[in-house]
């Protein structure tokens, strides 16, 4: 039983000193020799303009759920009025950036990692070592360059459609005005709020593309292993980005605690 668990922890030791030697070797690939262009466009098109579809959609009936539920809980309590600021700094510092890492990481990320696998399992990766071409450089570093210019704008949009989302449903259903929706945000969403969102997206950003990247790059037993690969890629994914989300939450707060005291 010892054995079992030692050897357990043992692996879990080596995977994440592989996985922080990947990200390493990813960030001294980019600093010594930049990815050409021509990859790092591939990538901005692929990460970015082909999920902005299932981002829109996601953040715009976020917004519907969210003004509907913040209706129906607060009008009862006369707070109907500050439904345009829930929706607001629930998209901005949580669930704009949590859902749309999650899609990018069902649409892309598992794609990714599939990718990367089917070319571990027949070897080409290892023709790229062979070549004298560090794999990490030519199939990871534009892909996280990509991942982490294009997540902040695709949390950005999320957020936007999923404001005007709410906007519809609580002008159109709830009878709000325009004026009584909007005018709130600007008095209770802060700099704060905004610079939040930014730094959850670019965190989760990074962190779905090199743990997807990393396992693709580590998957063997063929087109078995690159199935499973992926699922393990995407729940993983998942997990560290709801463990960050907390982590950060509690670490901003603390900052800005400090500097207000």
């Amino acid at each position: 039983m010892l054995v079992a668990v030692r050897r357990r922890v043992f692996h879990y030791l080596e995977t994440i000193g592989d996985y922080v030697s990947l990200v390493i070797d990813v960030f001294a690939c980019m600093v010594k020799r930049p990815p050409s262009w021509e990859l790092v466009r591939e990538q901005l098109y692929y990460i970015g303009v082909m999920s902005l579809a299932v981002v829109a959609i996601t953040g715009f009936t976020t917004g519907f759920v969210l003004a509907a539920q913040s209706f129906y809980q607060l009008g009862e309590k006369g707070m109907a009025g500050v439904t345009g600021v829930l929706v607001g700094k629930a998209m901005i510092t949580e669930l704009g950036p949590i859902l749309t890492s999650f899609m990018v990481t069902g649409r892309v990320g598992a794609a990714m990692c599939a990718e990367l696998g089917s070319m571990k399992v027949t070897e080409q990766i290892d023709a790229l070592h062979s070549m004298a071409i560090n794999p990490h450089a030519y199939l990871v570093a534009p892909r996280f360059i990509a991942g982490l210019f294009m997540i902040p704008l695709l949390t950005i949009f999320s957020i936007l459609m999923g404001i005007f989302g709410g906007y519809l449903i609580a002008v159109t259903l709830f009878h709000m005005t325009p004026v009584a929706y909007f005018d709130p945000m600007h008095l209770h969403i802060t700099f704060f709020d905004l610079a939040t969102g930014c730094i959850k997206s670019f965190i989760f950003g990074a962190i779905l593309v090199t743990v997807c990247c990393y396992r693709g790059m580590r998957t063997s037993g063929g087109a078995a292993g690159v199935g499973q690969a992926t699922t393990q890629c995407v729940v993983m994914s998942y997990v560290l980005i709801l463990v960050a989300d907390f982590l950060l939450t509690m670490g901003l707060n603390m900052v800005r605690r400090a500097f207000l005291l």
